[in-house]
Parts: structure tokens; sequence; C-alpha cells
């Protein structure tokens, strides 16, 4: 192609230099090696930051993912937790009537049907993630207990709970609702 022609609009720019290569080879003029290696490095340049700016790209999308994961999760655990909190009180409730039941007669049937209701109530706490704090006879901690009273004990050392007073319960690793402990002084 000689430089006053025109190269046809549907042949783009690499497909031009290409023929151009082709027809100086053909003329007997061949690149110098020099001019072939410039051109290598310079492709290889832009290959490498081709290929970091795909690989940071890809590395943002996966952190991306992951922090959207994680805030999903945690919108799930505070809507689910506040539905769940409002039935933290009916089960303190049957706990305590199952306390005091019956152990003979017509209540003692019902006391066992109110226990089949309890159970019923605490797997579906289980199957929400949902667990009780294991308090009575483990040391104080502010994070999962509330502490009502301080009394002296013989039989506890200082710190630990004594009794639990009302069930505390986890969502995940969040507090839903810390227990009401009795501590030793």
């Amino acid at each position: 192609m000689k430089k006053d022609e025109k190269k046809p609009s549907n042949i783009q720019e690499e497909d031009f230099e290409t023929e151009v290569l082709e027809e100086d080879e053909v003329g007997g003029q061949a690149p110098d090696i020099e001019t072939l290696q410039r051109e290598l490095e310079t492709t290889r340049t832009k290959a490498d930051e081709y290929l970091d700016g795909w690989q940071r790209a890809r590395a943002e999308f996966t952190n991306y993912k992951k922090r959207i994961d994680r805030e999903q999760q945690q919108v799930y655990q505070t809507a689910a937790g506040s539905v769940i909190r409002q039935f933290l009180g009916i089960a303190d409730d049957i706990e305590r009537a199952l306390k005091a039941r019956p152990s003979e007669g017509e209540g003692a049937a019902w006391a066992d049907g109110i226990e089949l209701v309890y159970r019923k109530l605490l797997a579906i706490f289980e199957s929400e993630g949902v667990t009780q704090i294991q308090a009575e006879g483990a040391p104080f901690d502010p994070n999962f207990h509330e502490a009502v009273s301080s009394d002296e004990s013989g039989e506890h050392e200082s710190g630990q709970v004594i009794e639990v007073l009302q069930q505390g319960y986890m969502l995940g690793d969040r507090v839903l609702r810390p227990a009401m402990v009795r501590v030793a002084r």
C-alpha cells in the first residue's frame, strides 16, 4: 500500500500494520530485530498491566461479594433477633409454669402437653440458630450475664454464677438477651 492511498474503512489499524509488515517482508525489507524486540516488550508490558488490572478487579469483586454476604447475614440476624426476642418472654412463662407442674392427676397430663409445646418452641429457636447461654457455675461475664444480686456462698468462688434467674439467649455470636443471674461474692 502506498503512502498516498487511503486504507479501506473496514480494515482496522492492527490489520493495516500487519499488512505493511508482510509487504515489507515480501519486498525484501524485513523489520530489524531491535524494532521487533521493542514491540514485543511493549506488548508484554501492556499484557502484564492488563493481567494485573484484571486480577485486582477480580479480587475487589470477591471482597465486595464477601462484604455483601456479611451485611445480608447481619440484616437477617437483626430481623430474626427482633422477632425471636418477642417470643423469649413466652418461653420464660412456660418454663416457670413447668417448674410448678403437678405430678399427679389430670394436671400432670396437661403439664406433659405444655412441656411438648415448650420443646417445640426451643426446637424452633435452635433451627433459627438461637442458643441458650450456659451460665450456672460459670464465671460472671458482663457480656453474657446481668447480675441481679451478689450473695455470700461457701460453695462457689467469688465472681461465679450461683443461680440463673432468667435464661439468656444468643443468635449466632450476638447476645439477644443476657442471662439474669445471682453471683457469689
